[in-house]
């Protein structure tokens, strides 16, 4: 029988591009968010990638009686939780929102899974839970820390999580720490549409080589690095997808939980993402230099062994490819969905 896996902040961007890949793999997929951050247009787009009709709910994760009567309604066998808000600037701006919608989504799904008797998870952290690392490249080992209220849902919401597994051995979780997911589908029917200015790297660059922003602001151009930009460790959103069915394959055969890194291993710096947009694009990126950002740190990348090693997954995608797609999707969707909601 296929399996039913339950999705939270389906429509969002992570999670619309696991949807396909685990529409494509033969799973039946329910979809849940509530499109404060995303667009139902997001759904037509995965009907022509895959040619099956995706199966969506519209509703908020901490909507306990929803919960419920999805478990009782559909035979689902594990759920990959996304649905979080993740802007880290908003979080320090706006607490109790964070904590209210990150902190009490996870709660709220975590008794709902537990009163149906689903106790497969694969949850959507963040390398954020390691808060200003002193050496790289970055492993699981690492202390946990935060720096902002974003960060810190995702240490609480882990230690939530293992908190749950010491209670209860039947509890099995995948906690992945994702990296800098960029790109989009190699369709360009569906990719990153963030709200207003955007607060990522590649989304903005798209956007100035698309005309929509005059140009980028570097923040900082003397650090130790050896163009002295920042050097983040950017993965293709579709690896990043295939790492969410290689968890829940990984799940299944071992049946007991996990932590491990998903990121290339490979660390970039602005400038090399600005001249590798450039060549993908055929567009000028024009960019200044400008003060550091308070709490910014020179590099950040991880090692991805654990992954290689655990699930047999490995990133595929190089700069190029991942700035290709993220063109392609930018110059085909100048205005992203267009549609919320």
């Amino acid at each position: 029988m296929t399996e039913t896996i339950l999705l939270t902040g389906a429509t969002g961007y992570i999670a619309s591009h696991t949807w396909v890949e685990l529409l494509d793999a033969g799973y039946q997929v329910i979809g849940l968010d509530n499109l404060c951050n995303s667009s139902s247009t997001v759904l037509s787009r995965i009907e022509q990638i895959t040619a099956k009709t995706p199966k969506f709910v519209q509703g908020d994760v901490r909507d306990r009686r929803l919960l419920d009567d999805l478990f009782a309604s559909s035979r689902i066998s594990a759920v990959i939780h996304f649905a979080a808000l993740k802007s880290v600037g908003e979080s320090v701006q706006k607490p109790l929102a964070y904590y209210d919608n990150n902190m009490g989504g996870l709660v709220t799904l975590c008794a709902a899974m537990a009163h149906a008797n689903v106790r497969q998870l694969v949850f959507s952290s963040s390398a954020t839970v390691y808060g200003n690392p002193h050496t790289v490249p970055i492993t699981e080992s690492f202390p946990l820390s935060a720096t902002n209220p974003y960060g810190q849902t995702k240490v609480m919401g882990e230690q939530v999580l293992r908190d749950l597994e010491i209670s209860n051995a039947a509890w099995q979780i995948a906690y992945l720490r994702y990296f800098n997911p960029v790109g989009a589908h190699h369709s360009g029917l569906i990719g990153e549409d963030p709200r207003g200015i955007p607060n990522n790297l590649m989304p903005y660059v798209a956007q100035v080589a698309v005309g929509k922003r005059e140009k980028l602001s570097i923040y900082g151009g003397d650090w130790p690095t050896p163009d002295g930009t920042g050097v983040r460790d950017y993965i293709h959103v579709v690896d990043l997808a295939r790492g969410h069915l290689a968890a829940l394959d990984t799940l299944r055969r071992d049946g007991r939980g996990f932590t491990v890194n998903l990121g290339t291993g490979r660390g970039y710096s602005v400038l090399e993402v600005v001249e590798a947009y450039k060549r993908a694009s055929g567009k000028p990126v024009p960019y200044q230099i400008v003060d550091r950002r308070p709490g910014d740190i020179a590099a950040c990348y991880a090692d991805p062994a654990l992954a290689a090693s655990l699930l047999g997954w490995r990133a595929q995608y190089g700069i190029e490819r991942m700035c290709e797609d993220s063109w392609r999707w930018q110059s085909m969707n100048p205005d992203g969905f267009q549609t919320r909601g």
